[in-house]
């Protein structure tokens, strides 16, 4: 393992390569890739948004800030951002957690605590009892509501109740509501799809079940709402009938039925793998659920870690099983799951072994990185088109301001121990003891107040 301050600088140079490419176009905007003719690129219609837009600066920064004071560029920087999202939110139309306004309310809460209402009261605007409608082209065949915790109802419920206020019980609860009809029984449970009825499911945590139940038992415990918390399970159970406990693991299909793409049939990510399912059982926790088909909800997530621990991630044992770095769909990914189980693992020896394979996630990007007199960035691969090799993205999820965050967290756990505050987030705060928590959520002081 390399010296904790070799992630800390490397992810110092990630984040000036990032702030070298914030360009000012009625507001800070970011290429979400840079290629050699990038200076001519325009502003993306997802420019603000926190999946790879300038809303995803904002945990960046408020990382940044937990181990010294913003540069004077940076202030500037955060300031601009809020500028910017407090007066589109009002405008705004798309509702979801890493496209839309709940995305918002995210980055303002991070940046500009008491500015995150407005985006807030938009919510509670464009609310309808099936949920939001998305502005995005899911399937131009449908006008449903999305269910899900990247685009749909489930991250608008999470930002609601992670942000608190005014209107976040009306939300949270019209959202579960909404997601208890959406739902489809199986022989085990519950399942939801992307969209309501879709025959194809990604069962795991941003586009699926996983994900969507999660959002109902943090909804349902903050509520006090057993419907909520019972559904939660009831998707659990659903998904341990389609996934598999072997070898002291758990994991769940990519795909059901399996891709017709060429993917890989089990991932390890946050999105589609057990790094993000994890949050799942660490969620049914949280709302008082001890078991689900007589398994403890606390082994079911050490068996999503072991599964991980297992995997052969982050190597890249071939084309397709890890070509990606990024917090979304790879290394960074997975390796702030590690680190948030660190931090609220009671056994000290599990404990050192998670935080070992949260430093092998490190030492990965390490490697990976590309460096020069203007930084770090990291290359994916996409093994399906011919060059593989895909521009460095600069995004909180897809790219290196995700990055960064990741490897400047990792050298604070470090090097201040398991205790090391926590930069929390709409999707999983319920994973890490509350007073580790940084941000002041659902009525409960703040961790810096």
């Amino acid at each position: 393992m390399v010296a904790s301050e070799a992630y800390r600088e490397l992810g110092e140079a990630a984040w000036s390569w990032v702030l070298s490419h914030v360009r000012e176009d009625d507001g800070p905007w970011l290429p979400a890739t840079v290629s050699e003719d990038w200076t001519h690129m325009a502003p993306a219609e997802d420019r603000d948004s926190l999946y790879a837009g300038i809303g995803g600066l904002a945990p960046v920064l408020a990382e940044i800030a937990q181990r010294r004071a913003l540069s004077d560029v940076e202030q500037v920087l955060a300031s601009r951002v809020v500028a910017r999202l407090s007066a589109k939110a009002s405008v705004r139309t798309e509702p979801s957690l890493y496209d839309g306004l709940a995305g918002d309310v995210t980055a303002l809460k991070l940046l500009a605590p008491g500015r995150e209402p407005i985006a807030l009261q938009r919510l509670a605007d464009l609310m309808t009892p099936a949920g939001w409608k998305t502005t995005l082209e899911i399937d131009p065949g449908s006008d449903s509501p999305v269910s899900d915790l990247v685009l749909g109802t489930a991250g608008v419920m999470l930002a609601a109740i992670w942000a608190g206020g005014e209107h976040a019980e009306t939300i949270a609860a019209t959202g579960g509501e909404a997601l208890l009809r959406a739902a489809d029984h199986t022989e085990a449970g519950l399942d939801w799809g992307m969209l309501p009825g879709s025959p194809s499911r990604g069962p795991n945590y941003s586009h699926g079940t996983a994900g969507i139940a999660s959002a109902l038992a943090i909804a349902g415990g903050a509520l006090n709402r057993q419907d909520f918390v019972q559904a939660a399970r009831q998707g659990a159970q659903h998904l341990l009938a389609v996934g598999s406990l072997d070898n002291d693991g758990f994991i769940v299909p990519h795909t059901i039925p399996p891709s017709t793409r060429d993917v890989e049939p089990v991932t390890y990510t946050w999105c589609h793998g057990p790094a993000g399912t994890s949050y799942l059982f660490a969620a049914l926790s949280h709302a008082g659920v001890a078991e689900v088909a007589g398994l403890k909800v606390t082994g079911l997530r050490q068996r999503c870690l072991h599964s991980i621990l297992t995997s052969g991630v982050p190597q890249r044992l071939r084309p397709g099983f890890w070509d990606n770095d990024g917090r979304c769909c790879g290394t960074a990914g997975v390796g702030d799951a590690l680190l948030d189980a660190v931090q609220d693992c009671p056994d000290p020896m599990r404990a050192d072994t998670l935080l070992e394979a949260a430093r092998t996630m490190g030492d990965a990007l390490i490697e990976r990185a590309i460096r020069d007199h203007a930084g770090a960035r990291w290359r994916f691969i996409e093994h399906r088109q011919d060059p593989p090799l895909l521009p460095p993205g600069t995004s909180w999820m897809q790219g290196a301001a995700g990055i960064a965050a990741y490897l400047l967290r990792l050298t604070r756990v470090i090097q201040d121990g398991p205790s090391a505050p926590v930069v929390d987030r709409p999707d999983q705060w319920w994973a890490v003891p509350t007073h580790l928590r940084t941000v002041h959520t659902a009525g409960k002081p703040s961790a810096t107040q």
